[in-house]
């Protein structure tokens, strides 16, 4: 971590919008260290395998014919900022005239949240299914961020090849989630927008923001099924051991993960896999996949917590 670069880019940070986007990413790399991507041989043939064996795993298990990305990389930190800039980018742009009184003052300091913020997830971030949100046209890709995916498995002293192929089952996962609802990133784009323009117009959206909560328990907690139910190999001591990561960490990651959200991802995780668990159990997994079939079949907040409204509801 250089904090020279990271203050000197912030310090410097220009344009005539709310964030300097250029000095985000200059600052968040600065932070950063990007680690390794010195792959053996097999390290790479294990992705592609991973990636692959995934696709036909997940097929079988859920009855979705969907395709892999074109675009399946593993990437160090800073190849993951890269990727994610744009994205935030666009995601922002609906207050990207919100500088106040003081705009080289809110500019700067606009930019170093972001940068922030960016490298505390390039550090966390495992796998990425990336929908490209927002970017009309472009295909999603799919990312494995190989030092954070080494980092974690040494911390939780667990095989890195096996579990890194049971992250590869998760984010494939999404794939399918989102092969299988071509009007599901749409979804996503409308109520993260009108929570953004509501931020901008100084006001809370609640109804937009418990849109997406629901949207994203659903996505999440979906992909926390089947990266169980369609691994083939032991996964309980990867499951106890995630879990008990995600509710951990040191006070300063705690305050970080509060200020991103990230509180709120774990407990769509949490609430989501309680809710697609209960499904399966149920009627299968093929029956929770039936979710991705319409909009209509979503479950509602209050079917998340009553699985059996929603078992009442949904023609399974």
């Amino acid at each position: 971590m250089s904090l020279f670069r990271v203050v000197r880019a912030v310090a410097d940070a220009s344009g005539e919008g709310a964030v300097d986007w250029r000095a985000v990413s200059e600052a968040a790399k600065a932070a950063t260290s990007p680690g390794s991507l010195a792959l053996t041989d097999e390290q790479r043939a294990g992705y592609a395998r991973d990636v692959e064996d995934a696709r036909d795993r997940v097929r079988t298990v859920t009855g979705i014919g969907f395709d892999l990305p074109e675009t399946v990389e593993v990437q160090h930190r800073h190849h993951w900022i890269d990727a994610n800039v744009a994205t935030f980018e666009r995601v922002m742009e609906p207050l990207a005239d919100e500088v106040g009184p003081l705009p080289g003052l809110a500019r700067s300091m606009n930019s170093g949240t972001m940068a922030i913020s960016l490298a505390f997830l390039a550090n966390n971030v495992l796998g990425q299914y990336d929908p490209l949100l927002l970017a009309e046209g472009e295909p999603h890709k799919l990312y494995f961020v190989h030092p954070n995916i080494e980092k974690v498995a040494r911390s939780l002293r667990v095989d890195a090849p096996r579990f890194r192929r049971w992250i590869a089952f998760h984010e494939v996962t999404h794939a399918a989630e989102f092969g299988a609802a071509p009007w599901l990133p749409g979804r996503l784009e409308a109520a993260m927008q009108e929570a953004i323009e509501g931020l901008g117009e100084g006001k809370l959206d609640r109804e937009a923001m418990r849109e997406l909560d629901t949207t994203m328990t659903a996505v999440e907690g979906y992909a926390e099924l089947v990266m169980d139910r369609a691994f083939d190999g032991e996964y309980a001591d990867l499951r106890a051991k995630l879990e008990a990561r995600r509710r951990g960490r040191g006070p300063i990651a705690r305050l970080m993960r509060r200020f991103l959200g990230l509180g709120m991802k774990r407990q769509q995780y949490e609430r989501g896999k309680a809710f697609f668990d209960a499904v399966a159990d149920a009627r299968g997994v093929e029956a929770a996949s039936v979710v991705w079939s319409d909009p209509e079949f979503l479950p509602t907040s209050e079917e998340l917590d009553d699985p059996s409204r929603w078992l009442a509801r949904v023609p399974v």
